[in-house]
């Protein structure tokens, strides 16, 4: 699996596409669950947000079917930056968002940085 990762509107998604040249995503940051069978999943960090809303651990969630996204590239924003939310359900959502990118990066074979559209292999 390799995971990219960095800020909002950094041009990650593109960066996987043609980094890895690959073409099927499935976006959760609309809503709905991960299609395993596309290769590039993103929206990660809205996915969680909704898991840690619903009372349910988005690490535990990924680690649970680990077979299913072995191979993939994994796409999520890093929302752990910045001033702490004083709205406790924002700040446990950013905590849970963290919590799984530490998850998916300590999983990773790599993981890759992209902050305005340059992308930085880090692991």
């Amino acid at each position: 699996m390799i995971l990219v990762f960095g800020g909002a509107y950094q041009g990650k998604t593109e960066y996987a596409v043609k980094e890895f040249g690959l073409s099927a995503v499935c976006d959760l940051s609309e809503g709905g669950e991960p299609d395993f069978t596309k290769e590039i999943i993103t929206g990660l960090d809205a996915f969680a947000s909704r898991l840690s809303a619903a009372g349910e651990d988005p690490a535990e969630y990924f680690r649970s079917r680990r077979g299913l996204w072995e191979g993939k590239v994994l796409v999520i924003t890093d929302t752990t930056q910045g001033v702490v939310p004083v709205d406790r359900e924002v700040r446990a959502a950013r905590e849970a968002s963290g919590r799984l990118m530490m998850y998916l990066a300590g999983e990773a074979e790599q993981v890759h940085r992209v902050f305005c559209g340059i992308g930085k292999r880090i692991k």
